[in-house]
């Protein structure tokens, strides 16, 4: 891989950091802000936020084997 690819590799792991972050994020609004009442909210966040982290887990290991050697 180029240093080129790694590099944008690495942005692509800090977005999707970002992007899990942010349905994290979600999930505890929802959680302080709107439960009970907001139960029905709980599987479409809970499965957005597991998808959000599980992209950035798959690239962060990516990265981390390449940045290994």
């Amino acid at each position: 891989m180029t240093e080129e690819e790694i590099k944008n590799l690495d942005k692509e792991v800090k977005k999707l950091k970002r992007i899990a972050s942010e349905w994290a994020s979600q999930m505890h609004d929802l959680v302080e802000d709107r439960l009970p009442a907001g139960y029905l909210e709980i599987p479409g966040i809970a499965q957005s936020t597991f998808d959000a982290c599980a992209a950035w887990a798959k690239a962060n290991a990516k990265l981390a084997a390449i940045q290994k050697g």
